[in-house]
């Protein structure tokens, strides 16, 4: 299958290098051609995972975004949900019929970004997904070396529109047999595990993360204090998907810490024992902050308003950041409010999921 990879980060450049690895067509784009330069030139990314190391032949990095999404049936785009505004915008001229975006994960980019491909006048029936988590815990070793932790299991993923999601399941199916569908966008939203997982370890551990210059959140930082707050958290982010009628599986945050039936499977220990995510965060640009928190923790309390389910630990961690990031995150424009559906009741808003703006 003929695949496009959007984006320069740790996501993908795993993406591109394993789908490339599993016999697909791949087409990398980064807009900075300078930093890609070093996989243009060898063709290759360094993949390094339990397997050990080896360099997986690309079928084309490009800058141009014409280019990777010519002919693509499925693009794939493990980027931060802070960049897809921009990538939608450098998109938008380029999307045909029948072409799959897949967001892993989403924070509702899936609404998002075909909203602004509409307004820039491509009308192209393209299906939208998004799922709960990047299928890889992968860290960049070097301008074109990637090493990949684990593979996810399990990727419940959610279409936009959903009247296309049988077309664009079976399309993700082939780069990806670990998804099953979980509904409509919505649904694929509030699945995302990185507004559970991080604002807690943000918050309780500032003090640490401004003191010392490298710190590990997921090892000295994940401690029975923080672990119970995001325990609590996630279970609001159940308790919101329940209230707008979502079923299980949840996928339980609890479950990534105590036993293999989550997205990872059984990964934390692996997580630690790498050393990868023993680094640099800084409160106020860290995408920890910048997308897990300001866009992804500020949807799920302004879903949680919407749906008038009580979520106290969302709404106060989302208070602490914004009190040190100097603004009010209840206004952001990743909430209900800010992208202009808070003003719909359930039915209406069950209309626009189902069939598109």
């Amino acid at each position: 299958m003929k695949i496009a990879i959007l984006g320069g980060g740790h996501g993908c450049y795993a993406a591109a290098a394993d789908l490339s690895e599993a016999g697909h067509e791949v087409r990398l784009w980064r807009r900075d051609a300078g930093a890609l330069q070093p996989v243009i030139e060898t063709g290759s990314i360094l993949l390094k995972d339990a397997d050990g190391a080896r360099a997986v032949k690309i079928a084309r990095a490009t800058a141009d975004i014409a280019q990777a999404l010519e002919g693509a049936q499925l693009v794939v785009i493990p980027s931060p949900a802070v960049a897809q505004e921009d990538i939608a915008r450098a998109m938008a001229p380029h999307l045909r019929d029948g072409q799959v975006v897949f967001l892993p994960p989403g924070t509702f980019g899936s609404f998002v970004m075909a909203r602004i491909v509409r307004q820039c006048g491509n009308s192209a029936d393209v299906a939208w997904a998004e799922t709960g988590t990047l299928p890889y815990l992968a860290r960049k070793h070097g301008d074109r070396e990637v090493n990949v932790t684990i593979r996810a299991v399990r990727l419940p993923t959610g279409v936009y529109p959903t009247r296309k999601a049988g077309h664009a399941l079976a399309v993700i199916r082939e780069a990806y047999p670990s998804v099953h569908g979980c509904g409509d966008a919505l649904s694929g939203a509030l699945m995302n595990a990185g507004p559970i997982i991080h604002p807690p370890l943000i918050v309780m551990n500032a003090a640490p993360l401004q003191h010392f210059e490298r710190w590990d959140i997921h090892n000295e930082g994940t401690q029975p204090a923080v672990r119970a707050v995001t325990d609590r958290l996630d279970l609001e982010r159940i308790a919101v998907r329940e209230a707008l009628g979502y079923g299980a599986p949840h996928y339980p945050l609890a479950d990534h810490y105590n036993n293999d039936q989550w997205m990872y499977g059984d990964a934390h220990k692996k997580l630690v024992k790498s050393g990868d995510w023993r680094e640099h965060i800084d409160l106020h640009t860290h995408r920890y902050v910048t997308e897990d928190t300001e866009l992804g923790l500020a949807f799920l309390a302004s879903v949680a308003r919407w749906a008038r389910a009580d979520a106290p630990i969302a709404h106060g961690l989302l208070a602490v950041v914004g009190g040190f990031q100097g603004r009010d995150l209840r206004q952001g424009p990743r909430t209900l409010e800010g992208l202009g559906l808070a003003q719909l009741d359930r039915s209406a808003l069950q209309e626009v999921l189902q069939e598109g703006e």
